[in-house]
């Protein structure tokens, strides 16, 4: 490993203390250290911080998306003056800001990352928070729980991504239930981000990319412990072209995907390089930063080692985390998109063309075969896994070609599987409810499956009051949202109040929320409509489903399968028992897995790499039912949820209608029975087993502190102890 290749110019860290000084002047002053937490997302996820923001102004921090920067520049001064008087919100903010400074000021976690030398983990995506809405899905959902669990465990990280103008796209479903997409700004002097500068000027750094030097200025947020830095080429020295490399997640044009990944990967090395921070160990979150290692190894040759020791010294820096088997999740590029992207940026790496093409191609050889970003992160990278054991079953078969010399269960590729941050997916309910019975400060402790026995000292019937209670505000939040999604789509008006007074708070509640890809299977839920419209319209035991999605603007097989859920949700049976809410977004999921009784998922396998939702719901006392694959294949013991067989049939028909026979089979004889067989206290108390069961076998071992503990000591090798 090299020296620092430069002294520290500057990490941020002044810059946000400056936008957060900035911020307090405007304020009143007992109001003044709102500034500093606003500039630190540690609140979004620790007791109370949301109502410390929400007391100012309840009505502009909904509308403000729960933007801290937002609301305090929104806020009329009369209202913040009221705020400034009010002692229960000074008393709260005192203990919020009591413990920021107490987190901060924490040691390190003792091992070979620090400050200076930390882990960098580079990824297309970040779900931090639904106030920066710079992601799509899963993968964007578990870097934001990894950036936070890092700071939990005092693991020195620092994440790295593109800050996109214009974010993700919004949904909008029409009459017909076909999707709209649209977009909205995304200002970064509008959330809590600060502009890194170097002196006077804002830090930049140039990666060439269509034979052109672009131009990169560095966003900071603060993720609790954890820096998250964002690349934007929105800077007056580029071109129209060049600055909108930045603007969407996953533009559909791919030239410019394409520039955005090498954006990414020769960018995030060089902001890093740029601020003074040489990373121990850099974690490519996924193909498409997988550039990064080509541009260490340029850095060693210009310091004088050969091609050789550059690209060794280069490859035991960097560990590869492959996410999906899908085909659209490996995307291929011709080699005229390639020269036309990265110019000479090979010969710059020390590799003429054809050598770098082999670096991305599984048959080297093969000059036909397109350029694929997985394959030049696998080969460059010291250690490789998926996210689940089967998934690293799966991947070692897909990317045997790679290792030619090996049977396919002995190639290198190995697993942790993918677990959720539970401090920000739990309930507060719940939070509290494991308080009083897994002791002080349990969520530390969240890995270890001891902590977890306390669950069987919960009694029942405050477990049962629980769910019914977390069922409750959601079917609320259901009715309000179906109401004006419904209005908003110009629907009669029967229809309308079929969503306002059909939802019930004490029935049976179905929940499916995924990407909506072909490969998810949204349309085994209505696949029999008979025998899911009997399911809807018992009236003695009475279910409802609750949906959400979001379809890639370009993947018309996936916005026509919820088209199919739309022309369901019309008919008698279903209009007011079935919900698709638009706009997926962290705070629908963040309501679904909170409120649901059971958590369906039924992809065809063995294509789901993990899922994190149904963990989500698990937190919450939510019960799986599932296909064997991604991460139910090793949590489904038979007492914590249900299960649908994963094995894998090529004719997707009969696979088709075999899974959803299975899937209502189970719901109308053991899923429907168990939920309504009550006591003389009204409580099931088979169900509330299941739910014990499942609380106390998913949450250790499907918590991020369980997956960062290995990734720590399995994959980064930080830690000689576990």
């Amino acid at each position: 490993m090299t020296e620092l290749a430069t002294p520290v110019l500057a990490d941020g860290s002044d810059d946000i203390d400056r936008a957060s000084a900035d911020l307090a002047a405007r304020l009143p002053s007992p109001l003044e250290p709102l500034a500093r937490l606003a500039y630190n997302y540690a609140w979004s996820w620790w007791p109370g911080g949301d109502d410390v923001f929400r007391m100012i102004d309840p009505a502009r921090w909904e509308v403000g998306n729960h933007n801290p920067i937002r609301l305090l520049d929104e806020t009329s001064s009369a209202t913040l003056e009221r705020a400034a008087s009010d002692v229960t919100l000074l008393h709260r903010l005192g203990e919020l800001l009591g413990a920021l400074e107490h987190d901060l000021s924490r040691p390190h976690m003792a091992g070979k990352a620090s400050p200076v030398r930390p882990v960098a983990f580079l990824c297309a995506e970040f779900a931090v928070h639904r106030s920066l809405p710079i992601y799509a899905g899963g993968l964007g959902v578990l870097a934001g729980d990894i950036l936070k669990q890092a700071s939990d465990m005092a693991l020195p990280m620092v994440g790295v991504g593109l800050l996109y103008r214009q974010g993700y796209f919004q949904q909008r479903m029409d009459r017909s239930g076909y999707q709209l997409e649209y977009w909205l700004q995304v200002d970064p002097e509008r959330v809590p981000a600060a502009l890194v500068y170097n002196g006077d000027t804002p830090l930049t750094v140039t990666v060439p990319l269509r034979g052109r030097d672009v131009v990169v200025q560095v966003w900071r947020l603060d993720i609790g412990r954890t820096p998250l830095y964002l690349l934007d080429a929105q800077r007056p020295e580029n071109s129209a072209i060049d600055q909108w490399i930045t603007s969407r997640l996953y533009v559909a044009d791919r030239p410019t995907r394409l520039a955005q990944y090498a954006l990414l990967g020769i960018g995030s090395m060089r902001v890093l390089d740029a601020m003074g921070l040489d990373p121990c160990v850099v974690h490519l979150n996924e193909g498409h930063a997988a550039l990064a290692p080509l541009e260490m190894a340029r850095r060693e040759m210009a310091l004088g080692r050969s091609r050789h020791e550059a690209f060794t010294a280069a490859r035991e820096r960097t560990v590869f985390t492959t996410h999906t088997p899908v085909s659209a999740g490996n995307e291929g590029y011709d080699v005229s998109e390639i020269v036309e992207v990265l110019g000479d940026y090979p010969e710059q790496a020390g590799l003429d063309l054809e050598g770098f093409l082999h670096l991305g191609r599984t048959r080297p050889d093969n000059p036909h075969e397109q350029f694929v970003m997985t394959p030049l992160g696998i080969k460059m990278s010291r250690s490789r896994n998926g996210v689940s054991r089967r998934h690293g079953e799966v991947a070692r078969q897909m990317w045997q070609s790679l290792f030619p010399e090996r049977p396919a269960d002995t190639v290198p590729i190995g697993h942790i599987t993918n677990g959720v941050h539970v401090p920000t997916w739990m309930a507060p309910r719940m939070r509290d409810l494991l308080d009083r019975y897994l002791g002080a400060g349990w969520e530390a402790r969240a890995a270890d499956p001891e902590t977890w026995r306390g669950v069987d000292d919960i009694p029942d019937a405050e477990l049962w009051e629980l769910r019914n209670a977390l069922r409750a505000e959601f079917v609320q939040q259901v009715r309000v949202r179906s109401v004006a999604n419904r209005l908003a789509r110009d629907e009669p008006r029967w229809y309308v109040e079929a969503a306002e007074h059909g939802f019930d708070e004490h029935a049976l509640t179905f929940g499916f929320a995924r990407r909506l890809a072909g490969y998810k299977r949204i349309q085994l839920l209505t696949l029999d409509r008979q025998r899911a419209a009997s399911v809807l319209e018992n009236k003695d035991r009475p279910a409802q489903m609750v949906l959400a999605g979001k379809a890639h603007p370009q993947d018309e097989e996936g916005k026509h399968a919820a088209q199919g859920l739309f022309t369901f949700e019309r008919e008698p049976a279903a209009m007011s028992r079935v919900a698709f809410l638009d706009n997926y977004s962290l705070e629908t999921a963040d309501h679904m897995v909170a409120g649901c009784d059971v958590w369906i998922n039924v992809p065809r396998p063995p294509l789901e790499a993990s899922g994190t939702s149904g963990m989500k719901a698990a937190l919450n006392g939510g019960l799986n039912l599932s296909v064997l694959d991604g991460w139910w294949a090793e949590a489904y013991n038979g007492t914590n949820g249900w299960a649908i067989p994963g094995d894998i049939l090529f004719d997707h028909s009969i696979q088709d209608s075999r899974d959803a026979a299975t899937l209502f089979d189970i719901i109308e004889h053991e899923v429907v029975p168990l939920f309504y067989q009550r006591d003389e206290h009204g409580i099931p108390r088979g169900w509330v087993q299941r739910m014990r069961a499942s609380l106390r076998t998913n949450g250790p071992r499907f918590s991020a502190a369980r997956m960062m503990r290995d990734y720590a000591g399995d994959v980064y090798n930080l830690t000689t102890s576990r």
